[in-house]
């Protein structure tokens, strides 16, 4: 039988034709052209899973702005948070081997493992490394590795001692990276191999995922591999820095395709099994395991729609699972990540009830384009005669954000005094700062102007501009961070610097950059 047009060529005949025909290709040219234009993504691959086959694997546009080559169902992207159902299914192989235990204590098997508090240090278990329930702030740590930095992953998970608790142990839902870092090296402990070697030995090869890669340094010449995406000051779209977290691989650093994503999802649709090369049914892990990855851990708050239009999305309920998020959508239950990386964003999402899974990659980071076509397909499937306009919705919603963004920023820029003066001269801010968990910063004058560096991460250099009193707003020179921040100065009573404080400029800027956690003081 013929592939219908858009379909992909190696979709068996056993798909009921229904299945085939709810993924008009015609319409899903015209929803993903859509999107790439009012979202201003260049490239995207989407592959759809059904009843154990593969409907669709593709790509449209191209892999990096101003270059020929296309997006196809093999081009690797950063599937960054997606990463973490691997770390989880990792943990849970080596539970079924018996060589540990979910609820075993972290520092039974890093003994040198500490938290900022002797409590959590004592309870903390290994499933609290998954499910985002262990009193950090949202993204707290995140600095540490992102936008990179030149920590071991070990080094990485030490300095955990000094990152500051919100809450109480399992109190309530806050997402993290940092505990994924842990937990890489908890596998490598009890399985005798790094974290690299057992993902291939254990669900690359088995699975068949020859394209997908470690981490970006595992990427290798000649690679079918996309360019990451960002509009610089959130304005103009242009190529964004290089990425990899070898410092914390567990929490975001694999490389894949939309065509290896079909076996990972029809693994997971079939509750850890497959059919290896010799067609004989294997198992990844056992069926108790998966339905634990699967179950609710840690309840999240359901946000309030930002625009009417996305009501009909709003989920029944809403959790984390180890790895995964479940809610709902149209009265299915769903299971699914998304993933951010500078420059690029993607969603998996499977609908157990109906053995359906969906995986969308980008290269421009905007979580409107992959969550409108993750929607627009799950409605074909899920509600054909009603739908709604997802993409529109999506669009409100973005256009909202960044209007009340805009808004804010005004305010602040209206309620500062541009005709205030520093307290010191430059000279007198000058110095190394050191925060307990994150390292070295350094402020240097240079010339009539002052220039911070985070010592570790080398993307983290600007310009400081004075903006009123003792504070200055730092400008990365790399423009697609879209980090930029303030950075307010504390006198002590001899008028010398007793610390500072920064905090991000826009709300627009990724929580990742969590400034907000660092109090530096003086190196004196």
């Amino acid at each position: 039988m013929a592939p219908l047009p858009g379909i992909a060529a190696d979709t068996p005949a056993t798909v009921a034709a229904s299945d085939a025909a709810a993924l008009d290709p015609a319409e899903l040219d015209a929803w993903v052209e859509q999107v790439r234009e009012r979202f201003e993504v260049p490239g995207i691959a989407i592959a759809v899973v059904k009843d154990g086959q593969v409907l669709l694997e593709r790509g449209w546009g191209v892999r990096e702005l101003g270059r020929p080559a296309p997006v196809d169902e093999r081009t690797l992207f950063a599937i960054a948070s997606n990463t973490k159902a691997f770390t989880a299914a990792s943990l849970s192989i080596l539970a079924d081997e018996g060589k540990l235990s979910l609820d075993d204590r972290v520092v039974d098997h890093l003994p040198w493992f500490r938290m900022s508090d002797p409590y959590v240090t004592r309870e903390m278990r290994l499933r609290d490394l998954l499910t985002h329930r262990s009193g950090l702030g949202l993204g707290a740590g995140d600095l540490l590795f992102w936008p990179g930095s030149g920590y071991s992953t070990e080094e990485v998970v030490q300095r955990l001692k000094d990152v500051p608790l919100k809450t109480g142990l399992r109190e309530r839902y806050a997402y993290d990276n940092i505990l994924y870092a842990a937990a890489t090296l908890v596998i490598e402990q009890a399985s005798g191999q790094s974290y690299a070697q057992f993902l291939q030995q254990r669900f690359f090869d088995p699975l068949g995922m020859a394209d997908t890669r470690f981490n970006a340094d595992a990427l290798r010449p000649g690679d079918n591999a996309a360019t990451g995406h960002a509009r610089a000051d959130f304005t103009d779209l242009r190529t964004t820095f290089p990425l990899t977290w070898h410092n914390a691989a567990g929490a975001g650093g694999l490389y894949s395709s939309v065509h290896d994503m079909t076996r990972w999802m029809q693994a997971q649709l079939a509750g850890g099994s497959y059919t290896d090369a010799q067609g004989r049914e294997q198992r990844l892990f056992s069926p108790q395991r998966h339905k634990a990855m699967w179950s609710l851990h840690s309840p999240m708050n359901i946000p309030e729609p930002s625009v009417p239009e996305l009501a009909p999305a709003r989920p029944d309920f809403l959790g984390y699972g180890e790895g995964w998020i479940t809610s709902t959508f149209r009265g299915e239950k769903l299971v699914w990540h998304t993933g951010g990386w500078p420059g690029m964003v993607s969603r998996v999402t499977l609908v157990p009830g109906r053995d359906l899974g969906i995986v969308v990659l980008t290269n421009q980071e905007v979580g409107g384009a992959f969550n409108a076509l993750t929607l627009q397909i799950l409605d074909a499937f899920l509600q054909p005669a009603q739908r709604t306009d997802w993409i529109a919705a999506y669009a409100a919603s973005a256009a909202k954000t960044r209007a009340k963004a805009d808004a804010a920023w005004q305010e602040r820029v209206a309620a500062r005094d541009p005709r205030s003066k520093p307290s010191l001269p430059l000279s007198g801010y000058a110095g190394t700062y050191r925060d307990a968990w994150y390292g070295d910063v350094e402020v240097a004058q240079d010339g009539s102007r002052l220039r911070m560096r985070f010592k570790p991460s080398p993307l983290l250099a600007g310009t400081m501009q004075h903006w009123q009193h003792d504070t200055f707003l730092v400008k990365w020179d790399d423009r697609t961070l879209n980090g930029d921040a303030f950075v307010t100065f504390v006198l002590d009573a001899d008028g010398k610097v007793r610390e500072a404080r920064m905090e991000a400029a826009s709300d627009l800027t990724d929580f990742s950059f969590d400034f907000h956690d660092l109090v530096l003081k003086p190196v004196r």
